[in-house]
C-alpha cells in the first residue's frame, strides 16, 4: 500500500521550502500549465477551468499551455523534463500517460517515474457524434452502414494513441469491420472537419462535444459509460445498443515533474479538492457529462498504474498504429 500523503493544514498559506530550494515561497509568480493537445477539446476546456479556479486558489495565474502532437506525448515529455519546482503543471491524459507509449513504442519520458501524479479533475465518457447529414440516425444504423461500406467509412479523433482512437479501434474489431482513422492534433479541428462534412463521424469526449451537440451541429448516436449521461438523457449508450463491450473512460488530471518538494504536492492536491467542490466547476461538469473525482495523490499513483496495465494489453492486441 502506498502511504498516503499529509496535506497542508491551511490551504491559503504559501508553502515554504527547504533552504536552498527557493528564494520564495510557492507560489511567487505565475504557473503554467502544460495542455498536451490544441485548444478546443475537452483535455483543454477541463485545463482553463481548472487553471482559472486553481489560480485563484493559490493566488497566481495559471497559464494555459497548449503543447499538441505525437498522441500526447510530445506535451507530457516537457514537463517530465521541466523543473521541480511547482511552475509546470501538466494537465495529464489517459492517452499521453497510458495508451501512447505503447503505441508510440516509448517515449523520452517514463509515466511513473517521471511524475508525481496529484490530482484527478474529471473522468468522462466518450460519444460517437456524425454529421447531421450523415444517413445513419442511430448507432445500430453506423454499424450497419460501417459493415455495407468496409474500409471507406471514415471517424475523426483528436489523435492517434488517444482513448477515442482506442475505442474507434475496438469498435472495428467487435463489429469485423474495417473504419478508416482520420486522426487531428486535438479534438477542436477534428470537430471543425466532422461538422463541416469533411469527415462523417467523430468519437469525442463527451465535454468537448457536448457544446456542439446541443447547439444541432452534431448529431449524438451513443455515449460509452455504463449508464446514460444525465447531461444527454436521451443519448443511448453503446452498451444498451447491443455492445456491452465498448464501455470506456478518459480522464484528465493535474501532474508535475519528479522530486516536485512534497509540501508542493500536498498543496496541490488540496487545493484541487476545493476546487473540485467550487459550485461553477460542479454546474459545469454537469453540464458538459463530466466527473469529478476525491482521489489523493497516492490514490491516483495507483489509479495511473492499474490504467496503463489495463491499456497495454488493449493497445497491443488492437493493432492500432500512429498515423
Amino acid at each position: 500500500m502506498i502511504p498516503r500523503r499529509t496535506f497542508v493544514a491551511s490551504s491559503l498559506a504559501a508553502v515554504a521550502l527547504p533552504a536552498g530550494a527557493q528564494t520564495q515561497p510557492w507560489p511567487s509568480k505565475p504557473i503554467k500549465l502544460v495542455v498536451p493537445y490544441a485548444p478546443g477539446g475537452t483535455t483543454d476546456v477541463v485545463a482553463r477551468m481548472v487553471a482559472e479556479y486553481l489560480g485563484k486558489q493559490l493566488g497566481q495565474n495559471i497559464i494555459v499551455d497548449n503543447k499538441p502532437g505525437k498522441g500526447a506525448m510530445v506535451g507530457t515529455a516537457i514537463v517530465a523534463k521541466a523543473a521541480p519546482d511547482g511552475y509546470t503543471l501538466l494537465m495529464s491524459v489517459i492517452s499521453g500517460l497510458s495508451i501512447s507509449p505503447t503505441l508510440y513504442g516509448g517515449g523520452d519520458f517514463d509515466p511513473m517515474a517521471d511524475f508525481i501524479h496529484v490530482s484527478i479533475a474529471s473522468r468522462n465518457p466518450s460519444v460517437l457524434v456524425v454529421n447531421p447529414g450523415f444517413e445513419a440516425k442511430t448507432f445500430k444504423e453506423y454499424v450497419a452502414y460501417a459493415k455495407a461500406n468496409p474500409g471507406k467509412l471514415t471517424y475523426a479523433t483528436s489523435g492517434a494513441g488517444s482513448s477515442n482512437h482506442l475505442l474507434g479501434a475496438r469498435l472495428e474489431q467487435v463489429i469485423s469491420a474495417g473504419l478508416v482513422h482520420v486522426p487531428y492534433r486535438g479534438a477542436g479541428p477534428a470537430m471543425i472537419d466532422t461538422i463541416a462534412g469533411n469527415v462523417p463521424s467523430m468519437f469525442d469526449s463527451l465535454p468537448s462535444a457536448a457544446p456542439h451537440i446541443k447547439a444541432g451541429k452534431v448529431r449524438a448516436l451513443a455515449v460509452s459509460s455504463e449508464v446514460r449521461s444525465p447531461a444527454f438523457p436521451d443519448v443511448p449508450t453503446m452498451k444498451e445498443s447491443g455492445f456491452p463491450d465498448l464501455i470506456s473512460y478518459s480522464w484528465f488530471g493535474i501532474s508535475v515533474p519528479a522530486k516536485t518538494p512534497a509540501a508542493i504536492v500536498d498543496r496541490l492536491a488540496a487545493e484541487m479538492q476545493s476546487v473540485l467542490k467550487e459550485p461553477a466547476v460542479i454546474k459545469r461538469w454537469e453540464e458538459i457529462g463530466a466527473e469529478s473525482s476525491t482521489m489523493t495523490p497516492a490514490e491516483v499513483t495507483k489509479f495511473i498504474q492499474s490504467e496503463i496495465d489495463k491499456w497495454v494489453p488493449v493497445v497491443k492486441a488492437s493493432g492500432a498504429k500512429p498515423e
